[in-house]
């Protein structure tokens, strides 16, 4: 059967709007990272502390509902999926506009995270039923290029209306008492909902008609997502089990899984305070350490993760098949989680570098890094997605291995260049040059992942890779490194102890370079059984 090689009607308009949405999931996630120190000053927090706010808070309820989410994606009209979701995380970033205490900051991540949690398994589906398979690599550039303009922008919005508002009202003149870090979450919220109301009109394409494997709408959807928010919350999870009629091997084996988690959070949470003691956090009423926080969200991700697997085993065992038995993706997956432990655990305090290294002035922090990063993301994805398609056709099932393999494996060691330069003018040379490599990765991984499964499954593999990525990479990454900073005063070697990430990358990689191509051809033999 000869496949489409033309996009569908609409797809450069289809393309932009799920490239818009992902720029602002970006934007409304990564403000954060530029209000930082306002925010610490003000609330009187740490680096750990924002860490959590940053990195583990909001990704547990991202990497969570990105499973029901996806499932519903998988099955549902997805631009209508898109558009509440918008609006869910743009109303959830205005909610931190009123942010006064850890614990509102914490509710509006915890918003942020749910919302957000469809853009990436809903947008990605859409659009691959837009385009042709071979144009897909531009079609992850594109994507890839929006997330660096929606990051780029949140440190220039972020910081440029902070410092406008704290200028044109200073301390104490404010209305309502707001300060400038809680007006840029006003004004970051306000692009989602313009974009929602774009995206409710958007055509949806008919499935999996670009891949020559048409695909019935699914007549259940949200009873199907449903069932997969219970199969992973502790307690409704075994009740789940005991209704789909789980054997003794089942049980154990989640219990067993349980007990593991659990003695390995007690003994992370053991190590981590008596590297870098914090003081307790207060939300409410309630008082916890940030270590302890900090590891039962992990421990409940990982456990989350446990209890999707075996659902997918019980509830739909052709898509357990093409997922598990293909070791390229389970490979890719650990590669994309890898590194974010990298990029977010960098990326969350990069703004923090600046100012303290520098001396630079939050306002100039914002332009100049924002401008820059923006740019280098958006030029970064577009030169390497339609080079890794050529690379592809001459080395098939290689060619965006080694596009990958490149950027991976070379900016770790090009980042101690970069974050030991004298000045502000020479880190940003430097920069320049670093990002241009860095931007290589996205593209051809992504579109290596999603070649290894049925339509019908890309939005759940998609959630699949984000529990993992996000429990791993957000959820570990900005934790670690502020706890470092916190414990040794030390906020450069922090961040550049994270690249240590890349040495099981570039091994992953290679392995992936030979294999390819025969796990994607086996593809219609797992689903077959």
């Amino acid at each position: 059967m000869e496949l489409p090689t033309k996009p569908l009607k609409g797809a450069g308009y289809a393309l932009t709007l799920v490239a818009l949405t992902q720029g602002a999931s970006l934007l409304d996630r990564q403000i954060l990272a530029i209000l930082a120190p306002a925010i610490k000053q003000d609330l009187e927090i740490g680096d750990a502390e924002m860490g959590l706010l940053y990195g583990t808070v909001f990704a547990l309820f991202y990497a969570l509902f990105s499973l029901p989410l996806g499932r519903i994606a998988d099955g549902w009209v997805r631009t209508r999926m898109l558009a509440i979701c918008l609006i869910v995380w743009s109303a959830a970033t205005a909610i931190a506009g009123f942010a006064s205490s850890f614990a509102v900051l914490a509710i509006s991540r915890l918003g942020v995270g749910i919302g957000e949690a469809a853009a990436q398994p809903a947008g990605t589906s859409l659009v691959y039923d837009y385009w042709p398979k071979q144009r897909r690599g531009f079609v992850m550039a594109v994507i890839a290029s929006a997330i660096a303009l929606g990051l780029g922008s949140s440190l220039v919005l972020g910081g440029v209306s902070a410092d406008w508002w704290d200028v044109r009202y200073p301390e104490g003149t404010a209305p309502f008492g707001i300060r400038g870090w809680q007006f840029a979450f006003f004004v970051a919220a306000i692009p989602g909902f313009v974009i929602a109301a774009l995206m409710w009109f958007l055509k949806e394409p008919p499935r999996g008609t670009m891949d020559g494997i048409e695909t019935a709408p699914d007549p259940h959807p949200f009873r199907a997502g449903t069932q997969v928010l219970a199969s992973i919350v502790p307690i409704a999870n075994w009740q789940n089990l005991h209704r789909m009629k789980a054997g003794k091997i089942v049980w154990r084996n989640n219990l067993l899984w349980m007990a593991a988690i659990i003695a390995a959070m007690l003994a992370l949470y053991t190590i981590t305070s008596r590297f870098a003691p914090r003081p307790p956090l207060r939300i409410g009423e309630l008082s916890i350490s940030p270590h302890a926080l900090q590891w039962c969200v992990i421990g409940f991700g990982l456990f989350a993760l446990v209890n999707f697997m075996q659902n997918m085993r019980l509830s739909d065992g052709q898509a357990f098949r093409v997922i598990t038995r293909s070791p390229t993706l389970i490979m890719a997956i650990c590669v994309g989680s890898l590194q974010s432990v990298i990029n977010y655990g960098m990326m969350a305090f990069n703004p923090t570098f600046l100012i303290e290294t520098y001396e630079l002035s939050l306002r100039d922090a914002a332009l100049q890094f924002g401008i820059l990063s923006a740019t280098m993301g958006i030029v970064g994805p577009l030169l390497w997605g339609p080079l890794s398609d050529k690379f592809e056709m001459r080395l098939p099932g290689a060619g965006r291995v080694w596009i990958s393999l490149f950027a991976m494996g070379l900016s770790p060691i090009m980042s101690f260049w970069v974050y030991f330069a004298p000045t502000a003018f020479d880190f940003y040379l430097r920069f320049t040059l670093y990002s241009v490599v860095l931007t290589g990765w996205m593209p051809p991984l992504y579109a290596i992942m999603y070649e290894q499964v049925l339509p019908r499954m890309r939005a759940i593999t998609a959630s699949t890779y984000l529990l993992s990525m996000t429990i791993l990479g957000l959820g570990i990454g900005p934790y670690v490194v502020g706890m470092l900073s916190d414990a040794t005063g030390n906020l450069r070697a922090s961040m550049l102890t994270i690249n240590a990430a890349a040495i099981p990358i570039v091994v992953l990689l290679l392995i992936i370079a030979k294999r390819a191509k025969r796990d994607e051809l086996g593809l219609l033999e797992r689903a077959a059984g």
